[in-house]
């Protein structure tokens, strides 16, 4: 039992779920801080829920999809369906019970969230078919991973504001930048697959400068969003230090040197995302 468990959890590398988790964090954060709101824990506990349950679908349902291009690509022919360690139908039935999951997990927060949940579900699977059609694709990822902020906001208010959203697009400027970092590395066999990326479409010098470009926009929207917020001290300083870790991975990465796409996508960024939303979520209370 323990195996299989962490087979699927190899699967949808569940170990990135600390990527928009501590956004989500912060959406919640936001409405019991900003808002006559009070803290229950089973809304906490419903919004994590949400979380592991939409992000397993989104990835399950992208590793079941790719599960032919992964076997060709010799970066991914090790995944566990390709690898033969998880088959395809029994990856079918995980997405299929995450997804209803997540829905009856919205359920019992409010009607709002619940009537959007179908929506919320669509925009995150659509990444697995974007690819297929645009090298736009990687803006349908980071739509996915931005409803993290707001949608815990409004599991707990049932309304919209504009600073949860204003996290939002910190963290969808943030994830298609790296995410266009991450493409590069599988330019050759895109191109020959005929599938859609940043990269393809720009060359990899020119796509990692795109990257940059959009790193400066995720940081225009924190500014903003401190602005909006009239941060403190502690917000600042989780500000720099994000923004500092957007510099150095871009740094880092050369188009004629991708050895550290890892570095970067990984590790990088698990410790951007984890120490912002502890300095935000900090911010907030004091």
């Amino acid at each position: 039992m323990i195996t299989k468990i962490r087979n699927y959890a190899n699967l949808v590398k569940f170990e990135h779920t600390i990527f928009a988790l501590p956004f989500a964090l912060i959406g919640f954060t936001l409405a019991i801080t900003q808002t006559t709101s009070v803290f229950r824990w089973e809304e906490l506990i419903a919004v994590l829920l949400c979380m592991v349950f939409a992000r397993n679908t989104a990835m399950g349902f992208n590793r079941y999809l790719d599960r032919e291009i992964d076997a060709e690509n010799p970066r991914t022919a090790k995944r566990e369906i390709p690898a033969g360690i998880v088959r395809p139908r029994n990856a079918a039935v995980f997405v299929t019970i995450n997804a209803i999951l997540f829905i009856a997990t919205t359920w019992f927060i409010n009607q709002l969230v619940f009537f959007l949940s179908p929506i919320a579900l669509i925009v995150v699977m659509g990444y697995s078919y974007m690819k297929r059609v645009t090298p736009l694709c990687h803006f349908v990822l980071s739509a996915g991973l931005a409803l993290a902020p707001i949608g815990a906001y409004l599991a707990v208010t049932g309304k919209f504001a504009l600073v949860p959203i204003l996290f939002s697009f910190i963290v969808f400027f943030w994830v298609s930048g790296f995410d266009i970092i991450y493409a590069s590395q599988d330019v050759v066999f895109d191109r020959e697959k005929g599938l859609n990326s940043v990269p393809v479409l720009l060359g990899v010098k020119k796509a990692l400068r795109f990257s940059a470009f959009i790193h400066v926009l995720a940081a225009i929207m924190v500014v903003w969003a401190g602005i909006d917020l009239h941060a403190n001290w502690l917000y600042w300083t989780g500000a720099a230090i994000f923004v500092g870790l957007l510099t150095y991975q871009q740094s880092i990465v050369k188009h004629d040197d991708l050895s550290k796409v890892g570095l970067a996508f990984g590790t990088t960024n698990g410790v951007a995302s984890v120490i912002f939303a502890v300095f935000v979520i900090t911010s907030l209370y004091i």
